[in-house]
């Protein structure tokens, strides 16, 4: 389970990465459930393939058959009342009733909610889950059989939590501890700096002070009849939604519906509050927000009223104009960011609602520590320049070619979108009155208005919403108090308003050079996979080409291009070989800049990345049909003649400050840029180094190391999806097909594949900077590597095992840990390695319970054979992912992707069900006895600092059960 924060949270962090806004920010909030459908007052055609219904007691329902995924289907049910509707005294109330829904019900014994749907072959956390937000709370049931059965009981167990549930006070109480530590886990330096910033912003709002996790006093004093009363005051029918997409007959999930819900007594709905008020008259303030562990931003902000703008023709048109516009905007500030010596890391314009209550426009901006004013000024100076001098034909040009290829893409796909894709258009409807409108009636209507998208339209549209930054508001967050202070950053802004600014030069457009590679390559050989049907090729310059076509995603191509190399070509003595390789194409390609190649490639489908994997480097993603060879062109120009310009490297550099700032900030990120270190005994290929060996890192360096991989290692491709396969390989022919000969296999890299596994097993303790009530316990063991197929099924069976029982132990009996995890993972690249772990995020009082109870869950798994229910728990869901495994052509891509160079892994999974079938008991004992012993597991303790470590009294005995 997890809770919504706030989307005004979400405006203020959106661009924490500082991506470009190339769309219109979306409503904060929205409007709850009504007695109409937002589409009865709008003149929009509304999407056919839905059916809308309403019961007589008030709860509406959406339904809508689908069959991608194939056989399967979701179950949601939406309750128009959370964190808003809280008393002050029940703050958190929302949030802990939505985990009571998992523990009791009339029809349902405590604790057997999870179990059921666990039987079933629904995963607690990835098929089950609920969220809480300020408006909202969601059920959300993933479905992975159609049988009418599965369903009707996914709707008995919503009918259970909407009208029956039980609140047993020990209930109660035991679950009052998973949510006190869910509140504990999430008490992070980013929570708190949203948290700030919403009271900073908006001082007089109510949402600030409706943060849907609580606080501490209002859980500790929750009783089962207040958790009763909120629950039954809020959870009415006419507040209720519930929804069924999938591969099954809408008129039996109507039947379903009614035979459950129609006798849900209606109860008067009472309104949810306003989450304001939003002050207008909000100005000239500014506020200082220090952290170690927070980068540097600036924020300028203005109030105004909320537009009621209801979702129609017009009022799209009007969105569309906007968008074009803060597309612009935006666009110019990410040119900014991608210079030599930018002024920022990043920046972004944008406007929002705020629920209902007003909307707001921020100018956000992100810099280099200490280097806030420059980066202020220099944006500042850029959103003057916009709505001084307006915009320029060619910048709304690409804009609009942009926003074409969007709906076309839309368009084409429209028959085979997702059951989650047509789920979120329905909670769209819900909570903001977006009518859900046919993809290709979306694209008629903007092909027809392309004429009418001009420079001063968009502009004229974007004055409509936008609220003029004059005295903004201006809040400063960072590690370390501005120069000169409040003060400072105030003068910054009034110099940069006074400013004179100078209308920005069009510097026209540029043609891809990318378009020839040669002779086009000969195919040499050309076979078919036997058990997936995977067709294999292989051109005169050896590389191997794979394919799939698929009818699972109508006009999507997925493509993956593996390279020779990767992380095997670190070594002890160079162990950052690779470290720089994902900001290769922020360099660009030798004859054209990342900046350029955006411009030039607008309207395509297309993108440009490179990664590092343990045995390959990686390119590839998602494109279209039409596409799929300016995509091959672009990744092959990439291989042939990378840029390694300089704005690459400045901006790798400008983000090690942040990562090393935020290295220690929680629980979970110290003991994942520790563990490597600890586990290999400091071999540098896995060990966080010091800052300055990453900063020193030049792309010079890079292409010294890895350049001979890119032009000479083994390529293998894989292609899958609605692909026609004499195109695919002539694309193929006239791109990599064509580059000078490759080596014809991937290297063994035999003196590598060697990772060490420490004999020290002493406990040990690492030390975090986060809140001083939070712990993590972790436990990891040596196990093997993944070469024999039956021990690692075994093992990821035991894997599921161990987090059921976790979860038992820790979470359902004790409430000591929120989400407590269990991991197998048997290595494929290194010989005879492999760990599994155990972890629990724990209060720091609570380490030795935690401990005993952990030790105590490993004598019974060694002690006997795991017990029928508990195996079936764990593994149905695995079986039903294996049933769905290639109903995507994600699932398709990973066996087409080394169809050649590893063909044994399309072997693997086509025998995997039946081998996870035949896994007995006693294997399962067996393998618990050999890789999980007694005296072999290292223990890891993260502690906040300055905080003593547990006396030996509350330690065991090194290795003494484990």
């Amino acid at each position: 389970m997890r809770f919504r924060l706030a989307a005004t949270v979400w405006l203020l962090a959106l661009l924490a990465a500082c991506a470009p806004q190339t769309q219109r920010l979306g409503s904060i909030g929205g409007p709850r459930a009504e007695a109409r459908w937002a589409f009865e007052d709008s003149d929009l055609p509304l999407d056919p393939g839905y059916r809308f219904g309403r019961l007589d007691n008030g709860l509406r329902y959406v339904i809508r058959q689908n069959a991608t995924p194939a056989g399967t289907a979701l179950v949601r049910m939406e309750i128009a009342a959370a964190a808003l509707d809280e008393a002050e005294n029940e703050r958190g109330f929302a949030h802990f009733v939505e985990h009571m829904a998992f523990n009791g019900s009339t029809n349902v014994p405590e604790g057997e909610m999870i179990r059921l749907l666990e039987r079933n072959g629904l995963a607690f956390g990835a098929d089950t889950n609920a969220s809480t937000g300020f408006e909202t709370t969601t059920y959300a049931l993933d479905l992975p059989r159609n049988d009418t059965a599965l369903l009707d009981t996914a709707l008995m167990l919503m009918r259970e939590t909407a009208s029956e549930l039980s609140f047993s006070p020990a209930a109660v109480d035991r679950e009052r501890g998973v949510v006190l530590s869910e509140l504990r886990d999430r008490s992070t330096f980013q929570l708190r700096n949203s948290m700030e910033q919403t009271r900073f912003f908006h001082p007089d709002a109510l949402y600030p002070r409706r943060f849907a996790i609580g606080t501490p006093e209002t859980l500790a004093n929750a009783t089962a009849a207040a958790l009763k009363a909120f629950w039954a005051r809020e959870y009415v029918p006419a507040k209720a939604t519930v929804i069924i997409i999938g591969d099954l007959d809408p008129a039996q999930a109507e039947a379903a519906i009614r035979a459950r819900f129609g006798d849900w007594r209606p109860v008067p709905a009472a309104p949810q509050p306003s989450a304001g008020p939003v002050r207008s008259n909000a100005k000239g303030k500014t506020g200082i927000t220090l952290d170690p562990a927070l980068t540097e931003r600036v924020t300028a902000s203005r109030h105004s009223a909320w537009l009621d703008e209801k979702d129609t023709l017009a009022q799209r048109r009007e969105n569309v104009l906007r968008q074009i516009g803060y597309g612009m905007i935006n666009r110019r500030l990410q040119s900014l960011s991608r210079a030599t010596d930018p002024p920022f890391r990043g920046a972004g314009f944008g406007t929002a609602d705020v629920f209902k209550a007003g909307r707001t426009t921020n100018l956000i901006v992100d810099t280099v520590d200490a280097k806030w004013r420059r980066g202020l000024i220099a944006a500042t100076l850029e959103y003057r320049k916009a709505f001084k001098f307006g915009f320029a034909a060619a910048e709304v040009a690409e804009q609009v070619a942009n926003l074409r290829t969007q709906a076309e893409d839309a368009a084409a796909s429209a028959a085979t979108r997702s059951n989650g894709a047509l789920a979120g258009s329905v909670f769209a409807l819900l909570r903001d009155g977006q009518v859900p409108s046919a993809p290709q009636s979306m694209l008629d209507r903007f092909t027809a208005m392309i004429p009418e998208i001009t420079p001063s339209r968009v502009m004229a549209a974007l004055k409509r919403e936008a609220v003029p930054l004059k005295q903004p508001l201006l809040r400063y967050q960072g590690k370390k108090p501005p120069a000169g202070g409040e003060k400072a950053i105030r003068q910054a802004w009034e110099e940069a308003m006074r400013m004179p600014i100078a209308r920005p030069k069009d510097d026209g457009g540029a043609q891809f050079a990318y378009t020839s590679f040669g002779e086009p390559g000969r195919v040499t050989a050309d076979d078919q996979e036997p058990l997936r049907d995977i067709r294999r090729l292989r051109f005169a310059n050896g590389v191997m080409l794979n394919l799939r076509r698929t009818d699972l995603e109508q006009g999507r191509i997925h493509l993956d291009v593996r390279i020779d190399g990767g992380e095997l070509l670190n070594t002890r003595e160079k162990p950052f070989v690779t470290e720089m390789v994902p900001a290769l194409p922020v360099g660009g390609l030798g004859k054209h800049s990342q900046d350029e190649l955006q411009s030039i490639l607008a309207g395509r489908t297309v993108g440009l990345g490179l990664g590092s994997s343990a045995e390959t480097f990686t390119a590839g993603g998602q494109t279209t049909p039409r596409d799929l060879e300016i995509q091959l062109q672009l990744i092959a120009a990439l291989i042939t003649d990378p840029g390694y310009r300089s704005e690459g490297e400045v901006q790798y550099r400008l983000n090690i400050n942040n990562f090393f700032a935020q290295l220690r900030a929680t629980p979970t990120a110290a003991l994942g840029n520790a563990m490597g270190g600890i586990l290999s005994d400091n071999d540098p290929r896995f060990t966080l180094a010091a800052p300055e060996a990453y900063r020193k890192l030049t792309f010079a360096q890079l292409k010294a190391d890895i350049a001979d991989r890119l032009a000479r290692g083994a390529i293998e491709i894989g292609i899958v999806g609605d692909i026609n396969e004499e195109q695919a390989i002539a694309a193929v022919a006239r791109t990599f097909g064509a580059l000078p000969p490759r080596e014809q296999a991937f290297r063994a890299y035999d003196e590598q594949r060697q990772r060490p596994y420490t004999g020290n097993l002493a406990p040990r303790v690492i030390r975090h900077t986060g809140a001083k009530d939070q712990a993590l316990l972790r436990l990891t063991w040596p196990t093997r590597d993944d070469s024999d197929p039956v021990e690692t099924l075994g093992l990821g069976l035991i894997e599921r095992i161990v987090r059921i029982s976790l979860t038992d132990a820790l979470r359902e009996r004790l409430g000591q840990a929120y989400s407590p995890s269990a991991s197998s993972n048997p290595s494929s690249t290194w010989r005879g390695y492999g760990t599994f772990g155990m972890a629990a995020s724990i209060a720091v009082d609570q380490i030795k319970p935690a401990r005993r109870a952990i030790d105590a869950l490993l004598v019974m798994l060694r002690s006997n054979p795991v017990a029928p229910d508990l195996l079936q728990r764990a593994r149905q869901p695995m079986l039903e992912e294996l049933d769905n495994a290639l109903k995507s052509n994600r699932a398709w891509l990973g066996l087409a992707a080394r169809a050649q160079s590893d063909p044994q892994r399309i072997a693997r999974q086509a025998t995997a069900k039946e081998r996870l079938l035949a896994l007995t008991t006693e294997d399962l004992l067996s393998l618990v006895r050999r890789y999980l012993p007694a005296r072999k597991a290292l223990e890891v303790l993260v502690l906040p600092e300055g905080v003593d470590e547990p006396d030996e009294t509350d330690a065991l005995p090194h290795g003494a059960t484990r």
